[in-house]
């Protein structure tokens, strides 16, 4: 991987974390840094789901894929505001 991929995909890490995040009502009890750890990790695994669906390499805007990632953002951000909420 390039290094222009890499900063592409912290980019859209942090796109899709935020998206998620505004996805949830209410407050979270987790800080911008682990939202952005979550939209990056929900952007990866949105990605690999979405070329297991067949639907990652669309002509145009591949709106399936992004879907899938701010829906797995939104519930990681979700599943860990929980859990640090809990404490």
């Amino acid at each position: 991987m390039e290094i222009s991929g890499i900063v592409s995909a912290l980019v859209i890490g942090v796109i899709i974390g935020l998206l998620g995040r505004l996805a949830l009502p209410g407050r979270q009890h987790i800080g911008v840094l682990w939202t952005i750890v979550v939209g990056i990790a929900a952007a990866l695994l949105g990605t690999v789901i979405a070329r297991m669906m067949g639907v990652a390499d669309t002509d145009g805007v591949d709106w399936i894929e992004w879907v899938v990632q701010i829906v797995l953002a939104a519930l990681g951000v979700a599943a860990l505001s929980r859990a640090k909420g809990l404490r």
